[in-house]
Formats: C-alpha cells, structure tokens, sequence
C-alpha cells in the first residue's frame, strides 16, 4: 500500500514541476524562411526593394520582443531609405513571435540562422547587422 501511494505521489509532484507545452501560433501573417533543419524564421522587409538596395541590413531584436517592436523602425522614413537605396531585414529570433524554436541552440548557432536568412533573401556577399540591447550580443556571434 505504502508503494503504490509513494508512486502516486511522486507522478502528482513530476508533473507539477513539467513546464506548460509551448504555445504556437496558429495563423503566421508574416512571411518566411525555412531553415536546413526545418524550422522558420519570420522576417519584415524595410526600405528599397532587395534586388535594388545598395546597402542591405540584417536588424537583430533585444529580449522580449519581435521585428514589429522597435524604435529603429518607427524612427526611419520609407521614403528616405527608399531614396538612399537602404534594404533592412528584421527577423524574429528562434523562439520569438512567429519563428519557429531552436531546441539545439547554442551561442553560434543564431549566427548560422543569420546566415541562412542572408542566403535564402539573397543579400548578397556583404550585408550588414545591427543589434539592439541583447540583439547586440548576438552580433558578436556573427563577427
């Protein structure tokens, strides 16, 4: 008796510890990419059209928030970067808003996925990243 409510017990509290499933998105509004492993990256377009843009940028997010969320944008005029010939890509890092998580991350492998999205948008051999808060530290990876 003792043995089957000590297991009891132990099933009530390991699955009182286990984390919530993830919540996923049902419907992705923004388009993406996908990755050699299989996951998405959602990403935003900013600025003259890629194929024209002499200068092309890859915008990496800070903690607790998306490609939607930041002051760069809002503060940037289209027109302007559209007259400058200025293309800037946001993305949502793995995990974040409507990419897909990366459960083998490790601190190069965001880098990797920089990479990938460069290749499959087709910027070219010289583009150029920026990184706001946190999103700065991943910049280092990329270096």
């Amino acid at each position: 008796m003792r043995l089957v409510l000590s297991v009891g017990v132990l099933a009530c509290v390991y699955q009182s510890v286990q984390p919530p499933p993830p919540k996923m998105f049902t419907a992705v509004t923004s388009p993406r990419i996908k990755l050699r492993d299989g996951r998405h990256l959602a990403y935003k377009e900013l600025g003259a059209p890629r194929e024209e843009a002499k200068l092309k940028m890859i915008y990496i997010h800070g903690f607790d928030s998306c490609m939607h969320d930041s002051f760069f944008f809002h503060n940037l005029s289209p027109a302007l970067l559209e007259e400058l010939k200025i293309c800037i890509v946001s993305f949502d890092r793995p995990g974040y808003g409507e990419s897909d998580p990366d459960p083998n991350r490790t601190p190069r492998s965001i880098a990797f996925d920089i990479e990938e999205l460069a290749d499959g948008l087709g910027l070219g051999p010289k583009f150029y990243v920026i990184g706001f808060s946190m999103g700065g530290q991943i910049i280092w990876s990329c270096l």
